[in-house]
C-alpha cells in the first residue's frame, strides 16, 4: 500500500475511533462532575479525563487531514506533526496511569500501550511515505 492510500485508510480509521472516543470522554467528564457533585475527590479524574478529550481531539483532526491531504505530499508535515502528537499523548497519558494507579500496572496495561500505539504509528509511516513521494 503506498503511502498516500495508507494515510487515508488510517485517517479514517482514526476519524472513527476518534469521534468513539470523544463521545465516550464527554460522558465520562459528565460522571466526574457528577462525582464532584457528591463530594467525591476528583482532581485525578479531572486531569485524566481533559487529557483523553485532547487525545480524542486530536486523533479526531488528525483523521481528517489523512484523509483530506492522503495526495498532497507537501501536507505531510501536518500529519506527521500530529501522529507524534497523538503518539504522544498516548505515552503521557500511559505514564499518568502508571503514576496515578501503580497497582494496575500489569500485561494488561502493556498490551493496552501497545495498541494505543498502532493507529498513530501506522499513521506516522503513511504521512512519511506521502512526503517521500513529493
Amino acid at each position: 500500500m503506498t503511502g498516500s492510500k495508507m494515510l487515508k485508510v488510517v485517517g479514517i480509521l482514526m476519524i472513527v475511533f476518534g469521534s468513539i472516543a470523544l463521545i465516550v470522554s464527554l460522558v465520562t467528564m459528565a460522571g466526574i462532575s457528577v462525582l464532584g457533585a457528591l463530594g467525591a475527590s476528583t482532581g485525578l479524574l479531572w486531569v485524566s479525563g481533559i487529557l483523553s478529550l485532547v487525545g480524542s481531539v486530536a486523533e479526531f483532526v488528525a483523521g481528517i487531514l489523512g484523509v483530506v491531504n492522503w495526495n498532497k505530499p507537501d501536507k505531510a508535515g501536518v500529519c506527521i506533526a500530529f501522529g507524534v502528537i497523538i503518539a504522544a499523548l498516548t505515552v503521557v497519558s500511559f505514564i499518568f496511569s502508571m503514576i496515578a494507579y501503580p497497582e494496575s500496572f500489569g500485561f494488561t496495561t502493556i498490551i493496552s500501550l501497545f495498541s494505543g500505539l498502532v493507529l498513530p504509528v501506522l499513521y506516522l509511516i503513511g504521512a512519511n511515505n506521502n512526503k517521500k513521494q513529493a
